[in-house]
């Protein structure tokens, strides 16, 4: 053993990130070969895993320490702690009431009196499947479609699944998502297709398996996703106008033989009610009935110019209408006009102001009124 562990040693300081490959002698014991130039010898492994076991939650579990016949006397623990939970040893067997997922678990068994490692086995609580909710969508029409599934009902242990999806009594070919367990990709068969999709999608685990379906149109799940780059520029000398231009979806493929159309909508900051435009194929469009000088909120959504639904609103883009530099001005000119004065220290002496002429005064007093007038005329 030492002569083990001294190679061992010597093997992780010439080689840090040497590969260490574990065999699996029994379902106790493992093994570390580390190989540095095929001359060392095998070594026992530092830690333990032990085989598994998934039980139902709420159901009553007896764990079996190997093949020891009834009258072995053996010693429990879990996670290398007494097991604290209640529980009742009858031999070889460890019985736990009632579990939940507290009781999760490495539980290890030790033959008495020498205390020998006879069985480890990783406890694992869960529940079996439930039926799901399935949805469909193609967003890429024509070339395919994606299915997604949600359960309901966590199951805490491991959980596959299996897709079926049938078209005209043929089984078509399915792909895993390579992000999203829940959801996969298949190609349509054809187009315009009178014939419906058939969707099963099995989940199976170690306690269980349910199965749920879902049959739709082709053209029922035809959703585009939202247009892209929508950009709105105010209109130069034109105080009521905005410039709205987007891309349509980059992940539509064949925007000339499947045109989509457009549904704008836009609202003044200040205010919540939407205001919509319905649009054939242009990805511009001029809104001539704007506030001047307001911040507006402006987002566009697309669908399909025949079939399926609307897509989701594309990200909010904000825009201000022309604002001129006279208006601009007049603006500040009046702000700083109304604005209160800030009141003098008293510590200091206040330095006499120089005497006003009638026709200044007159001014000063009426400049204000005047400004606010033309602004209203001006909007």
């Amino acid at each position: 053993m030492s002569k083990c562990k001294a190679a061992l040693l010597a093997a992780l300081q010439l080689r840090p990130h040497i590969l260490l490959k574990v065999w699996f002698c029994t379902l106790t014991y493992s093994y570390f070969n580390v190989s540095l130039l095929n001359s060392l010898p095998v070594c026992p492994v530092l830690f333990t895993v032990g085989r598994n076991q998934y039980e139902k939650m709420g159901s009553d579990v007896t764990m079996l320490c190997g093949s020891l016949d009834n009258s072995t006397s053996v010693t429990w623990k879990v996670n290398g702690t007494d097991v604290r939970a209640p529980h009742r040893v009858e031999g070889p067997r460890l019985m736990l009431p009632k579990v939940n997922s507290s009781h999760n678990g490495l539980y290890s068994c030790f033959q008495n009196p020498h205390g020998e490692r006879r069985d480890s086995i990783n406890l694992r609580i869960g529940l079996p499947p439930r039926e799901m909710s399935i949805t469909c969508r193609s967003n890429t029409y024509p070339k395919g479609f994606y299915c997604s599934w949600q359960e309901h009902y966590p199951t805490f242990i491991p959980t596959m699944f299996e897709v079926d999806v049938q078209h005209n009594q043929r089984s078509l070919d399915v792909q895993d998502d390579p992000v999203h367990k829940n959801r996969c990709h298949v190609r349509f068969p054809e187009v315009f297709s009178s014939f419906l999709y058939h969707v099963n999608v099995t989940a199976v685990n170690a306690l269980g398996k349910a199965s749920s379906t879902f049959s739709f149109e082709e053209s029922t799940i035809v959703k585009p996703d939202p247009p892209e780059r929508v950009v709105a520029t105010p209109v130069r000398n034109n105080p009521r106008r905005l410039e709205v231009s987007w891309n349509s979806p980059s992940t539509w493929p064949d925007i000339n033989s499947f045109p989509l159309k457009y549904f704008l909508r836009y609202r003044p900051l200040i205010r919540e009610q939407w205001q919509h435009v319905e649009l054939s194929d242009s990805t511009t469009h001029t809104i001539t009935d704007a506030y001047a000088g307001k911040e507006y909120i402006i987002q566009v959504a697309a669908k399909d110019t025949e079939i399926g639904t609307w897509s989701d609103w594309s990200v909010a883009v904000h825009a201000t209408t022309w604002i001129s530099e006279i208006t601009s001005l007049l603006k500040w000119t009046l702000s700083s006009q109304t604005s209160p004065s800030s009141v003098p220290s008293s510590k200091a002496p206040q330095k006499a102001e120089p005497p006003v002429g009638r026709a200044a005064r007159v001014l000063t007093f009426f400049s204000p009124l005047m400004l606010g007038m033309l602004l209203l005329f001006m909007w």
